[in-house]
């Protein structure tokens, strides 16, 4: 018998490159002699790095709050295009993120992207120490925070491959529900950070009153902002060392074939993001009015953003050689139907938790900061500051912890009941809370005391999250269920990345409805779009003779 002591050939790892040979968990005696040990290695390395990840990609949800209380001369629609753009980018960032894993095996995809980050936490960092510094330098960190966003396709990808079947619920909601926990840390940390500087730093003067999960800081209270985004380094560069030493590539011909040296497949990982980076700026440009730096050509975003998926799709297959070879090879997921109808479901649940995560605190801060007076016909007709304005930063932070916390449960309900069933019950409660939402928003922006409406608010956003968490960690159990073993990653990358677009649409969908004094109507949308999936789920997975029964 083999024992932990006696490691089978095929699984030992070469101590030059941390390759495994060969990897099979569904073996019941390996994965009990090696595997599992294994396994969860690999999976508490990923985790803290991804949290990190989340936590750089959504901290301007947070630093543009911050930003509008100290005084840099931006706009509301200006600071809400920030964080569009970072949502933008780590959706389509997350394009070629899902074929890294194959390309570049697990150990140096993570490695890299995280080490990646550290180029815009220090770039923010320096550039919030002066509020003189241009929109376009906080745009392109902006954009190139997206990076921790697409980190996400390739970390979940990886995971998959490590543990066997009916673990993969669990395993996958550990992964994204404690990564996704990033956000939550980031909407905790960032503004307690701002408080504590070191000797010498700048220091800058709140202009109005702000506050972090300790109270309200007043107005004329000095904060270190640049504090914000430096502290990731204390995360990041432990981090990056961390899975350099403890994480392994998977050698397996379905998972991770003829890597090559470590310099080669990141070589492969920096041509592949460039892409991803340029066509993310190209869609901006056209997406973007003049006076945010783009082409001023108003086209729209529901046309662009599909044009810039398939952009990035074509860019990476004229890529030559056998990266081609091996791309053609993961391309063969668009084939198959179902990875379409998934991507619809997840684009519902993670799209959501997402994209209202990058959203909600300057939501908060703008509707219930603000008493709204409004004309015989209902009209704002202008906003002045509210003296019962919400902490837009002691709540904010509630909604990403509950959907993060609660999404490894959503993955244990589904391997006990099915994917589908789950799935289908929290679209149904995500529809029903979007609609009551939207009524307590309308009745907020058209009120002089917006904070007697806070309360119900809160309570339907905070059960959006929880349903979406539910939701995430179900779907991503019926993905892993309905696909083979060598297309379940790329599927799982592929539907994550298609989904992160709901950090870019639900922010702009946000700042457009809040302009034109219709806040409720984006919320109006998505409970439409809820309602389709609803549908959808149960006529692919829960009717009688469906191909995949409750997966």
């Amino acid at each position: 018998m083999t024992t932990s002591m006696e490691q089978p050939t095929a699984y030992r790892s070469s101590s030059s490159n941390k390759d495994l040979l060969s990897w099979n968990p569904e073996d019941e005696q390996e994965w009990r002699a090696f595997g599992k040990a294994t396994a969860f290695r690999n999976l508490c390395c990923s985790v803290p790095c991804l949290l990190s990840a989340f936590a750089v990609w959504m901290c301007w949800g947070v630093l543009t709050v911050q930003m509008l209380s100290l005084g840099f001369p931006f706009t509301q629609e200006q600071l809400f295009t920030l964080t569009s753009i970072a949502g933008l980018s780590g959706a389509t960032l997350r394009i070629p993120e899902t074929f890294f894993i194959r390309l570049a095996g697990g150990r140096n995809t993570i490695f890299l992207t995280t080490a990646l980050l550290l180029t815009p936490v220090i770039g923010t960092g320096i550039a919030l120490g002066n509020t003189e510094t241009p929109l376009w330098v906080f745009q392109i960190l902006a954009l190139l925070s997206g990076i921790g966003g697409g980190n996400f396709a390739s970390s979940m990808s990886n995971i998959s491959f490590f543990f066997p079947k009916k673990m993969q619920g669990l395993a996958l909601g550990l992964n994204a529900g404690l990564g996704n926990f990033g956000v939550t840390l980031m909407q905790m940390l960032v503004p307690l950070a701002m408080t504590l500087g070191f000797a010498g730093q700048a220091q800058m003067t709140l202009k109005s009153s702000t506050g972090h999960l300790l109270g309200q800081i007043p107005a004329g209270a000095e904060l270190y902002v640049q504090n914000g985004s430096f502290v990731w380094l204390f995360l990041l560069v432990p981090l990056c060392f961390l899975s350099w030493v403890s994480m392994n590539n998977i050698g397996d011909e379905q998972v991770s074939p003829n890597v090559g040296s470590p310099l080669t497949a990141f070589s492969k990982i920096l041509g592949m993001l460039t892409i991803g980076l340029v066509t993310s700026m190209a869609g901006l440009w056209f997406i973007l009015p003049a006076t945010l730096g783009g082409s001023g050509l108003a086209i729209s975003k529901w046309l662009t953003l599909p044009a810039i998926v398939c952009l990035t799709l074509l860019l990476l297959k004229l890529i030559p050689g056998k990266v081609n070879a091996n791309l053609k090879r993961q391309f063969k997921i668009f084939g198959n139907k179902h990875t379409w109808v998934m991507t619809i479901i997840y684009t519902m649940t993670f799209g959501s938790f997402i994209g209202y995560a990058a959203a909600f605190p300057l939501a908060i801060k703008i509707i219930f900061g603000y008493s709204h007076v409004v004309d015989a016909s209902g009209v704002v007709q202008h906003s002045v500051a509210n003296p019962h304005a919400i902490n837009a930063l002691m709540f904010a932070w509630m909604g990403p912890f509950i959907g993060a916390l609660i999404r490894p449960i959503g993955g244990w309900l589904a391997d006990k009941f099915g994917g589908a069933k789950v799935t289908q019950l929290m679209s149904i409660m995500m529809a029903a809370a979007a609609l009551g939402a939207a009524y307590f928003m309308k009745l907020a922006y058209n009120s002089a005391s917006p904070e007697q409406y806070f309360a119900p608010f809160l309570t339907l956003f905070l059960v959006l999250f929880m349903a979406s968490g539910i939701g995430n960690g179900s779907s991503f159990r019926s993905i892993a269920a309905i696909f083979n073993k060598e297309q379940a990653g790329p599927v799982l990358g592929w539907t994550s990345a298609i989904a992160a677009y709901g950090a870019f649409i639900i922010p702009m969908e946000f700042g457009e409805q809040i302009k034109a004094g219709t806040p409720e109507f984006a919320l109006y949308g998505f409970a439409s779009f809820y309602a389709v999936c609803v549908f959808l789920n149960w006529y692919c997975y829960l009717r009688k003779n469906s191909e995949f029964k409750n997966p």
